[in-house]
């Protein structure tokens, strides 16, 4: 009877052994299994088992992670104290070597990112103003992600990209750059306040060149139709009173004297009698003899 205990026994310690050593490694995860404390294989995703109390597995995350390199005062080349901080995206490589070096040649990675990105950081915003030093982000991204990806090296890390997220001067600093700010807003509103100005008066100007231009031309055309008018009127003349401007004259005379109700005492025997009769269609009567 107490074989039948001892094989049960035995089959149920070996179900727990079995059970104790199922690992499973996720596609976000590889594995480093050790036994006694030194290296013996890698454990790809899915099913693994170890030996219990006698393997022991590290799970390492091969997906990309974020760390906060946490905001620190830097003294600027202008001796300035920028509060600055910034933000590094890494992953570990998914080979077998990277991820053991990411265990093997590194403490903490994460912790040692963060204090190699904050002494970058000052190394680098420590030679620039702090003007330059918030024109040129992308400047200062590139530097800190050369110097890190250097470093990082030998830890089997690939550093994705890293963010500055602020570069903030002191207080008093800030309200003068605010006031500067200002200050050109507001004459760049005056130099554009003063060009529409310009525009305007310049359009007027236009406006009123071409209303003289509309005059000085409709009087040209005026004295032109006079001209021409005069012009026919002597043509007329010379085509019906050649010769008898002055017999045109007293004509003109004797109508506006008409005009008036004059009276005019006209020799029987001129000439303007015989004008004057044959427009009325009566001929002069002749003279009696005496």
């Amino acid at each position: 009877m107490w074989m039948v205990y001892a094989l049960y026994f035995v089959i149920a310690a070996a179900v727990v052994v079995f059970l104790a050593g199922i690992r499973i490694v996720r596609p976000t995860h590889r594995g480093l299994v050790e036994r006694l404390g030194k290296y013996r294989r890698f454990a790809d995703r899915g099913f693994n088992w170890i030996i219990p109390l006698v393997d022991r597995m590290i799970q390492v995350n091969i997906t990309e992670q974020m760390v906060d390199a946490q905001p620190q005062e830097i003294i600027t080349n202008d001796n300035l104290n920028a509060r600055v901080d910034a933000q590094v995206y890494f992953k570990v490589k998914e080979d077998e070597e990277s991820v053991k070096n990411s265990q093997y040649n590194v403490n903490n990675y994460q912790s040692q990112i963060v204090n190699l990105a904050r002494t970058t950081l000052r190394n680098i915003i420590g030679t620039l103003t702090l003007k330059s030093a918030n024109s040129e982000r992308d400047k200062i991204n590139g530097a800190l992600l050369t110097t890190l990806s250097r470093e990082t090296m030998s830890w089997g890390m690939a550093i994705v990209r890293t963010e500055l997220k602020e570069i903030d001067p002191p207080k008093d600093v800030q309200e003068t750059m605010n006031k500067v700010v200002k200050a050109e807003n507001e004459k760049v509103a005056a130099l554009d306040f003063a060009d529409a100005v310009e525009r305007q008066a310049d359009g007027v100007k236009r406006a009123e060149i071409k209303k003289a231009e509309g005059v000085k031309q409709a009087r040209i055309l005026a004295a032109e139709g006079e001209s021409e008018a005069i012009r026919l009127v002597n043509e007329a003349a010379n085509t019906y009173f050649v010769g008898n401007a002055q017999l045109l004259r007293k004509l003109e005379a004797l109508e506006k004297a008409l005009s008036e109700n004059a009276k005019i005492v006209i020799p029987s025997g001129s000439e303007i009698v015989n004008v004057i009769g044959e427009m009325a269609g009566v001929l002069p009567l002749a003279e009696a003899t005496r």
